[in-house]
This record gives C-alpha cells, sequence and structure tokens, in this order.
C-alpha cells in the first residue's frame, strides 16, 4: 500500500474527528496556586473558549526567570478517576512515580501547562459517556473536541511571556499518550512528542478483546478501516518522539504493540529521521511508569 502525502493523511483524521478547528482559547483569569514550592512556580488559570466554555488549567515552571524557557503541554490521564484532571501535573496519581510532573519539569528548568479535558476535573458535570453519544449524534468526537482544546492551550502556551515558542513539546501518559501523539501528528507546531503506556494498533487490539477497556471518548467511527495507530504517530515524523511501554500493559499486549512499532519506525525510515525516534518496551513493566521511563521522559523533554 503507497501512503498518502502528510497532509491528505491529516485532513482524513480531521474528517474522522468529525472537523477539527484549534481552539481559540483566552486568558480569563490567573492566580498563585498553593502547590507553589521555592523550586517551583505554580499558577490556576481561568481559559475562555468563543462559546462561554470556561477551562481549569495549571501552570508551573521554575521558581525564577522563565526567558527563553522550553515547554511542554501536558496531557492528563484518564484512569477512571475524573476528579483529577489538571491536578495530575502538581498532586501526580497511582500510576505515575511518586514526585509529580510540575515539580520535576521545573526542577529541569521547564514550563508546563495541563487542561483540565471535558468531563474531567472541574468539568465533570456532563459525564464522558453522555458527552460522547451527545457528540457522536451531531457529527463529532469527543476526542476531536479534547484535541482540539489542547491544540489551543499548546498555542497559548507557546505565546506566554518566558516561553519559548518553538520549543514546546507534548506528553502524556496513558489518555494523555494518545492524545499526545495524536497532537503532534495534527499540529506541526509541536516541537516533540513523548507518550507512555498507551500504544497499540486498534485492529490488533479489538482482536484481542482489549480495546473495551478504553473509555467511550477514543471513539472515532471509521478510524481502523482508515489509518493505523502507528502511521499517525509516524506523521509527528521528523520531529522527535519518545514512546515507552510496558510489556505487561493490557492495553499494549503484545501483538498489537509490535505492529505500531513498526509502523511509526517504517514512517520515521521513510522521512529519513530514524535517528530522532526512541521506542523503549518494559518487559516487567504494566501500565504504570517506572522510575526508568521517568528518566528517559525527563531527559527527552529537557533536551527541548
Amino acid at each position: 500500500m503507497i501512503a498518502l502525502p502528510a497532509g491528505r493523511q491529516r485532513a482524513r483524521l480531521r474528517k474522522l474527528l468529525g472537523g477539527y478547528a484549534p481552539s481559540a482559547l483566552a486568558l480569563i483569569a490567573r492566580a498563585p496556586h498553593e502547590a507553589a514550592t521555592r523550586q517551583m512556580r505554580a499558577e490556576t488559570l481561568t481559559l475562555g473558549k468563543a462559546d462561554g466554555t470556561r477551562i481549569r488549567a495549571i501552570l508551573t515552571g521554575p521558581a525564577g526567570d522563565w526567558r527563553g524557557r522550553p515547554a511542554v503541554l501536558y496531557c492528563h490521564a484518564h484512569g477512571n478517576r475524573h476528579g483529577i484532571g489538571a491536578d495530575e501535573l502538581i498532586a501526580g496519581r497511582p500510576a505515575l512515580q511518586p514526585e509529580p510532573y510540575g515539580l520535576a519539569l521545573a526542577r529541569a528548568g521547564l514550563v508546563a501547562l495541563c487542561i483540565d479535558m471535558p468531563c474531567f476535573g472541574e468539568r465533570t458535570h456532563e459525564t464522558e459517556s453522555a458527552l460522547a453519544k451527545r457528540l457522536l449524534w451531531e457529527g463529532r468526537t469527543l476526542f476531536g473536541r479534547m484535541l482540539e482544546e489542547l491544540a489551543g492551550a499548546h498555542r497559548m502556551l507557546a505565546g506566554l511571556d518566558g516561553v519559548d515558542g518553538r520549543r514546546v513539546a507534548a506528553f502524556g501518559f496513558s489518555m494523555g499518550a494518545t492524545q499526545a501523539f495524536w497532537l503532534g501528528a495534527l499540529e506541526p507546531r509541536i516541537s516533540r512528542a513523548a507518550h507512555a503506556c498507551c500504544f497499540a494498533d486498534l485492529e490488533a487490539l479489538i482482536a484481542s478483546g482489549a480495546h473495551d477497556l478504553h473509555g467511550p471518548y477514543m471513539t472515532v467511527p471509521g478510524l481502523v478501516p482508515a489509518i493505523r495507530t502507528g502511521r499517525i504517530a509516524g506523521l509527528v515524523a521528523p520531529r522527535p518522539q519518545l514512546a515507552l511501554m510496558g510489556a505487561r500493559d493490557p492495553l499494549t499486549p503484545p501483538e498489537a504493540l509490535a505492529i505500531a512499532v513498526a509502523d511509526v519506525a517504517q514512517a520515521y525510515a521513510a522521512a529519513g529521521a530514524g535517528a530522532m525516534l526512541a521506542v523503549g518496551v518494559d518487559e516487567a513493566a504494566g501500565h504504570a511508569e517506572t522510575p526508568e521511563m521517568r528518566a528517559r521522559i525527563l531527559s527527552f523533554l529537557s533536551e527541548g
């Protein structure tokens, strides 16, 4: 099969999502967050969409000068804990290493921004199931809405005083992992993408029965016959990408993981960018971040 040009593949993804246009997010309010430490500045932001939606965001970074700082759009996880949302950046979650990413990234010299996804954090007034169904009936998708808001947050982060807009990466774990490589595929402005514990070919995942472990948010009609997961991630090429998984993770069974890894590697090789792709599979790990994963992620993101 001859691969379509990257532009046509992105157009196909936008159509499958039910249309895709990055949200225009306005900064409505900004206040110090109580999680701030001597090493980390922390703020709570209120962002506004044109339709009147208000979105809570958490911003972290080094306590000192931010001039020319690289930044990370942090995509929070799901974990069936809808109440966490953006708090993951400053409070963590059980599947991650004990030190929250906000503090770890600040100590590494990076600014980070995380926003509440629809149905998460302070946006739980509508359930994931109800919103996913409503949007599908309207010809749209919940995953598309999430990506639109994340793309808008990325653009806002790139424009913040002190942030080097040319060096704004995307990173996430689990649900956030899928969002990170999709966003990297759709948005050429993203400088690099890192993702952990959610990378599998969907057709093979369905064959294994593990697809039902995902939430309704991932339902994109027509996706499986249109394009494979690894080829979506391949659209990040030639920009740097880090993909880390656990071999015992039920969301990344061996057959599904192998196809996704082969596809993304092929895409990077075709772009002459094989050295820009790093893949790691921990044979003993499940659906959780290991100390080794954390070290690789921080090193990768610190490279800007």
